[in-house]
C-alpha cells in the first residue's frame, strides 16, 4: 500500500469516528427548540456555541474560565479547606486530600476523594469516597472506606455552599443573543 492510501485510510477513520461522538452529543429532540434559529439562539445564551464575528473581534486576550468561576468546584475546595490537598486537577474533575487526623496523636486518619461526574449543581454531581486508615502500635494499618453518613453530610454542605455561589453570579453563562446579519455594519 502506498503512503497516501495509508493517510487516506487514518483520516477516513478519524473523521467517521469523530462523527459518532458528535452524533451523541446531540441531546434530546423534545427539550431542543424544532427552529434551527431558536435551537442556535438557545445554545448560545447557554454557552455552548461560539459566533465567528466574535472571533474576528479584538478583545485584547482570549476569554478564559478558571475552576473559580465554576461553583460546585469552589464549594468543594471551601468546604475541605482545613485538609492538605494531594491532588487537584480541574480538567480531570478530581479533588483528593492527603491524610488527615483532627488531633495529631490518634492512631486513625481519613483522606476524601472527591470526583466531579458534572459541573451541574445536583445531588448526583459528586462521587465522594471517605477513606479511614487505622493503625496499631505496630504500626500495621488497615484501610476502609467510610459510611454513608459522613458522605451525605459533605455532599450536603459542597451543594448547600455551591448554590450560595451561584446565585451570587445568576449570569454567568446566559448571554444575550442578538442576531447579526452580515454587511448590517
Amino acid at each position: 500500500m502506498s503512503k497516501l492510501k495509508v493517510i487516506f485510510t487514518i483520516l477516513s477513520v478519524c473523521f467517521f469516528l469523530a462523527s459518532c461522538q458528535l452524533a451523541k452529543m446531540g441531546g434530546d429532540a423534545k427539550e431542543n427548540p424544532f427552529d434551527p434559529k431558536e435551537r442556535v439562539k438557545k445554545n448560545l445564551e447557554e454557552g455552548k456555541g461560539f459566533r465567528l464575528m466574535d472571533m474576528t473581534k479584538n478583545s485584547g486576550g482570549g476569554k478564559f474560565e478558571f475552576a473559580s468561576s465554576n461553583e460546585l468546584w469552589r464549594a468543594s475546595l471551601d468546604t475541605i479547606d482545613f485538609i492538605p490537598l494531594a491532588s487537584v486537577n480541574y480538567s480531570g474533575g478530581i479533588i483528593i486530600t492527603d491524610w488527615y487526623s483532627s488531633d495529631g496523636e490518634s492512631n486513625e486518619v481519613i483522606k476524601i476523594s472527591i470526583r466531579f461526574l458534572t459541573n451541574e449543581i445536583r445531588s448526583d454531581a459528586l462521587d465522594i469516597k471517605i477513606f479511614t486508615k487505622k493503625c496499631d502500635v505496630l504500626n500495621k494499618c488497615t484501610i476502609s472506606e467510610k459510611s454513608e453518613n459522613l458522605i451525605v453530610e459533605l455532599k450536603k454542605e459542597i451543594l448547600k455552599k455551591a448554590v450560595i455561589y451561584e446565585k451570587d453570579n445568576p449570569d454567568k453563562k446566559k448571554k444575550p443573543y442578538v442576531l447579526s446579519i452580515p454587511g448590517d455594519g
